[in-house]
């Protein structure tokens, strides 16, 4: 059994991630490559005798899907799950939805490099009638107003995130429980600043990769003893290079569109 008692990861690639479009709320589907990105997830844990007693993951369906699939390699399907808005990616504003080309031409490259890499920087707000307003999704209709963002910076991202962290997870892992994240970009390099006292300047330039847990050990206080990426590196990435190339090799005879 690992000593870790917390594991962070973030979803695999999502139909948007594939054509680099700002996701944020949006809700959208894994790829299928994204897919064997989370079976490969599961199976690494596996083989290094992970297991849990709780995990959490955001109101998203890239994130949840990815889950699923982890915990179905794990063969703990029936792991209670606590799902958390707070644990949903940042809302990019009025770039949601933008490819990085397109919000470069709506917004200019300088200003869309100092919205997605700063951290107190935030992209303009959706309108209140817009349909990318969480406000307006039934999902979050017992929430009040002012909770829901109609664009967020990494700052305001981190806000948000460590309520479920210090009111949720942490107690869980007070109570010696195991627990699973899975989540998004923003919102895990939100938790890493927290647990790893990343700075306002590097936390920048931090990369949550798809298909990498990071495992911790966490004290009773909250602090971090040890954390350590589980990169498929060696043979395992062989493995997982492997794994993604079954994919997408086209049968014998069969071509893709």
């Amino acid at each position: 059994m690992s000593a870790a008692n917390l594991v962070l990861v973030r979803h695999g690639q999502s139909e948007w991630n594939r054509g680099r479009r700002l996701t944020g709320w949006s809700d959208v589907p894994l790829s299928e490559q994204g897919r064997e990105e989370a079976r490969v997830v599961g199976r690494l844990l596996a083989r290094a005798n992970y297991r849990f007693e709780l995990a959490f993951t955001s109101y998203l369906e890239r994130s949840s899907e990815t889950l699923d699939l982890v915990l179905a390699e794990l063969g703990q399907s029936s792991l209670p799950v606590q799902r958390s808005w707070r644990l949903n990616e940042r809302h990019y504003g009025a770039m949601q939805g933008m490819s990085r080309p397109e919000a470069a031409r709506a917004f200019g490259l300088k200003q869309l490099v100092t919205w997605q890499s700063g951290y107190r920087a935030r992209p303009p707000p959706v309108a209140e009638d817009d349909p990318r307003n969480p406000r307006l999704d039934p999902r979050y209709a017992g929430l009040g107003d002012e909770l829901l963002p109609l664009s967020e910076s990494l700052h305001d991202t981190l806000d948000r995130v460590l309520p479920v962290w210090r009111e949720q997870i942490m107690p869980a892992l007070e109570r010696g429980q195991r627990v699973l994240v899975v989540a998004h970009k923003t919102s895990l390099r939100a938790l890493r600043k927290e647990l790893e006292g990343i700075s306002d300047a590097d936390i920048a330039s931090l990369t949550v990769k798809t298909g990498e847990p990071i495992a911790y050990r966490i004290d009773p206080g909250g602090r971090v003893i040890w954390h350590r990426s589980l990169d498929p590196s060696g043979p395992l990435k062989r493995w997982f290079q492997a794994a993604i190339g079954k994919w997408i090799q086209p049968s014998p005879g069969r071509g893709y569109q």
